[in-house]
């Protein structure tokens, strides 16, 4: 239960180019309070780039068409199915100690489908009632939230890859805005560098549903100056495919130095990560 006395320190939520509906139904519907072991409540931001936060139970393929454009109108299908799991469990591996530690704010960037959100509120102790009510989306970029010192910790999960070099340094700025002095930023880095041809990065799935089976192949390829991720997906039955769809997402390389020079240009100092995967920024103290 929330310590006597205390005042609860509201969530505000900023939802990625992702589908948000996890998300929403973190700000929305969970009828939960989070509450660190100590008793200081605290609030958490996430943030997207896109997501009409007025319809919460409307994202479907053509909400989400509507919302993004072509961005995610064919991974919409299956997320959930062939990548949810992986990614949570993914989410826990990498921020969940930290989130454990935070005292003020989490600065989720980009939220997308919101499984490191429902991550990083499962890692604060004493769950009470009325979340909701300390909870406020911002549906716009980081760069136009105007957060100003209201987290401690904040992560980005596979989203700094996606943002082209400008976006990117906004990006940065805007974090560092948005961390108290002292605050901690982990992310996972871009690819160093672009690939020499198409390669092979993955399979997804199989799952079965009913009598189809779901998959999904994943390949990257230079084009120019960028990485090109193809998912292609694909529904068999009885051995036959049924279904093909294939979606495209652009990559921007930058390696480690050029990444710490741009952290250092907005006052980040760059630090040692947790984990292998990961790269770590902090905001100094003053």
């Amino acid at each position: 239960m929330q310590a006597a006395g205390r005042a609860k320190v509201p969530f505000v939520v900023v939802p990625s180019r992702g589908l948000g509906e996890r998300a929403l139904r973190a700000a929305g519907n969970w009828n939960t309070t989070s509450v660190l072991p100590d008793s200081s409540p605290v609030s958490t931001a996430v943030r997207s780039r896109t997501l009409s936060a007025t319809r919460p139970n409307a994202v479907g393929r053509t909400a989400v068409s509507e919302m993004f454009g072509a961005d995610y109108t064919v991974s919409v299908e299956f997320y959930d199915l062939l990548q949810a799991e992986t990614d949570r469990r993914s989410a826990k591996r990498r921020f969940a100690e930290a989130a454990g530690r935070a005292r003020h704010g989490i600065l989720d960037v980009g939220a997308g489908t919101g499984i490191v959100t429902e991550t990083l509120l499962s890692r604060l102790a004493g769950l009470g009632a009325d979340q909701r009510a300390r909870v406020t989306l911002h549906p716009v970029s980081i760069e136009r939230a105007g957060l100003e010192e209201v987290a401690d910790l904040a992560v980005a999960s596979n989203v700094i890859a996606c943002l082209d070099p400008a976006t990117r340094r906004s990006t940065w700025q805007a974090v560092s805005r948005a961390l108290l002095p002292g605050g901690l930023l982990l992310f996972d880095p871009p690819p160093a560098e672009l690939p020499t041809g198409r390669e092979t990065v993955g399979r997804l799935g199989p799952v079965r549903v009913g009598a189809d089976i779901y998959g999904a192949d994943i390949t990257r390829e230079p084009d120019g100056g960028i990485v090109r991720m193809v998912f292609t997906y694909h529904v068999e039955r009885d051995g036959r495919v049924l279904r093909q769809q294939r979606e495209t997402f652009e990559l921007w390389p930058a390696g480690a130095s050029q990444i710490g020079a741009e952290l250092e240009a907005q006052g980040l100092q760059v630090v040692q990560a947790p984990r292998a995967d990961l790269l770590a920024a902090r905001r100094p103290a003053r």
